[in-house]
């Protein structure tokens, strides 16, 4: 978006014989100068702001000048740099463009990694001669992995800089893909499944974070984790025809490898730079130099981590979502045995439910999640889960393995959106300074509920059946309805 486009929303006039003060000096003069202002970081909420033109400061506002400014003519504005931050944290410039594509790509391979597992597990059981609940050990590796990560991403945000902690983060997930496809002794596995875990935790907290922040950032977050569903679609139809032909399973990991390893560079070259644009360095100056050292007021990294951990919204947001991922890793991953052991399906066939399940969750975050940015995210959120509950009782109460495929799919169409709008109503209520250790946090507790509900799906199939499945999923639904409702209400901005 050009910045003529923000026109009809700020009306700036520049003094043509003055030339443009750049925008550390207006955001740190020294070491007791005013960070931005709270104009200035409220002006930054996107969804809420752009709707209609609005005051940007109160009549005489201004930032306080560095020496070489008292000769300016007119005292300095916000609307000077906060003209240059909109345009800068647009989502259409072109370096932004390059950034969501490269995110883009590490969510489809994302998407293929987490819902490959229910295909391959069977053959994974059959090679290792092991039970459910050993093999259930993959998913809390994979939770330990976002576990371990979450308290100090903002802190290697920080020292390493955007650019090489998203390749650091691609770096761990090349590890963890490359010894899968060795097909390793099983605890080496699930080493693997730790080492994919923690990239992704890393490239989560910060990627959210991002691209909440951006003008239409539900409606992005929505395509981006559409794309994760997309992967989701293709990487068990992949794993199914390649194991059916006597392909060994470990072999599809060489397809998210070499996504992965193409991430490295193509994220290290995208955001590099990216602490020097005019909306980040606005948004993060006071959060950055505080982890250098404590200015008066401003809360460390540890501190904000505390802070973070002891957020209402943080918490609950927690809980939300670690049932959320639950529930969806649960019937992603353990569907297929139900429809084999329980359904008497056939293998061959059975393991493309998993990839109509996967449809349902892209076609929602495609469709749903732009409506209900419309209708408002909080209000929908609950209707959505409702509409997968009463197709999950469907799947649970009618003996046919054609609807049960089809009664899945549409479970995942109302789950899609799910995500993506609670993400962009978490960082609505969280205070900026604590999202991407807020997020972090979430994500961690997120993929520990993706490998404690299966884990525990795991153990009691293994005394009761894989018809668990469905008690376990719908008692899912019902605490994050519970938790969902018991958020704090979303109001404006002040700091």
């Amino acid at each position: 978006m050009s910045a003529s486009a923000f026109g009809a929303f700020i009306h700036h006039e520049s003094d043509a014989h003055t030339a443009p003060r750049p925008l550390d000096k207006a955001i740190i003069h020294n070491a007791n100068a005013a960070g931005p202002s709270d104009v200035e970081l409220d002006t930054l909420q996107w969804g809420q702001k752009l709707n209609g033109p609005y005051e940007l400061a109160p009549a005489g506002y201004s930032i306080p000048p560095t020496p070489g400014e008292l000769e300016q003519s007119r005292p300095a504005t916000p609307t000077d740099h906060v003209v240059d931050a909109l345009a800068a944290a647009s989502p259409y410039t072109t370096r932004n463009k390059w950034r969501l594509a490269a995110a883009g790509m590490v969510f489809l391979f994302s998407g293929m990694n987490d819902a490959v597992t229910g295909a391959v597990l069977p053959s994974i059981e059959a090679q290792y001669h092991v039970s459910y609940s050993i093999v259930s050990l993959l998913f809390i590796a994979n939770a330990l992995g976002f576990i371990s990560s979450a308290p100090v991403i903002s802190t290697l945000d920080a020292k390493l800089g955007r650019s090489r902690l998203l390749m650091l983060a691609c770096s761990c997930m090349t590890v963890g893909f490359t010894t899968l496809t060795c097909a390793p002794p099983f605890p080496v596995i699930v080493v693997a499944f730790f080492f994919s875990g923690t990239g992704m935790s890393l490239f989560l907290a910060v990627s959210n974070a991002f691209i909440a922040n951006l003008m239409n950032g539900t409606v992005i977050l929505g395509f981006m984790h559409g794309l994760y569903g997309v992967g989701g679609i293709v990487s068990p139809l992949i794993a199914t025809a390649m194991i059916s032909k006597g392909i060994r399973w470990s072999y599809f990991y060489l397809i998210p490898l070499t996504l992965a390893a193409l991430s490295i560079a193509f994220m290290g070259w995208s955001y590099r730079g990216f602490e020097a644009d005019a909306a980040v360095q606005l948004m993060t100056a006071l959060e950055r130099t505080a982890s250098r050292r404590s200015m008066p007021g401003e809360p460390t990294k540890r501190q904000q981590l505390w802070i973070s951990l002891k957020s209402r919204t943080t918490l609950l947001g927690a809980l939300f979502i670690f049932f959320y991922q639950g529930s969806e890793v649960a019937i992603s991953g353990w569907v297929i045995s139900y429809l084999i052991h329980y359904r008497d399906g056939d293998p061959s066939q059975v393991g493309n439910v998993t990839s109509g399940f996967w449809g349902g969750i892209t076609l929602g975050r495609f469709i749903l999640t732009g409506l209900c940015h419309k209708i408002g995210e909080k209000r929908s959120v609950v209707g959505l889960i409702i509409g997968a509950a009463t197709f999950q009782v469907l799947v649970w109460a009618v003996p046919n393995i054609i609807t049960n495929a089809v009664a899945e799919s549409i479970v995942g169409f109302f789950l899609g959106p799910v995500y993506p709008c609670a993400v962009a109503v978490f960082s609505m209520i969280w205070p900026r300074k604590i999202q991407t250790s807020s997020l972090g946090i979430v994500t961690s507790m997120g993929s520990s509920g993706g490998a404690f509900v299966p884990f525990i799906t795991g153990l009691m199939a293994q005394r009761l059946s894989t018809v668990v499945l469905h008690p376990i999923a719908l008692f899912s639904f019902a605490v994050m309805v519970v938790a969902w409702l018991s958020l704090p209400k979303i109001i404006k901005r002040t700091e």
